[in-house]
């Protein structure tokens, strides 16, 4: 989604919603840590508001996280 945003001029800054969808709770919770570092390095300081539901699978079979982003690009 940067990659997409940044392409029409915008940056982190412009994702205003996210929606985590992760298949494990416990281990989400485990790696918060390791989450958190590469989160910062994508998105500084900016935190869109975000929900965070654990959901029986994704529609690729390896993915262990699906984020679903809003982003409101400037005119």
């Amino acid at each position: 989604m940067l990659a997409v945003l940044q392409e029409a001029g915008a940056g982190p800054e412009h994702m205003v919603r996210m929606t985590w969808y992760i298949i494990d709770r416990d281990e989400y919770n485990a790696r918060l840590k390791e989450l958190g570092q590469v989160y910062r390095e994508v998105m500084g300081r900016h935190f869109p508001a975000m929900t965070c539901v654990q959901v029986a699978g994704l529609v690729e079979p390896r993915a262990k996280v699906e984020i679903e982003v809003t982003g409101v690009v400037p005119e």
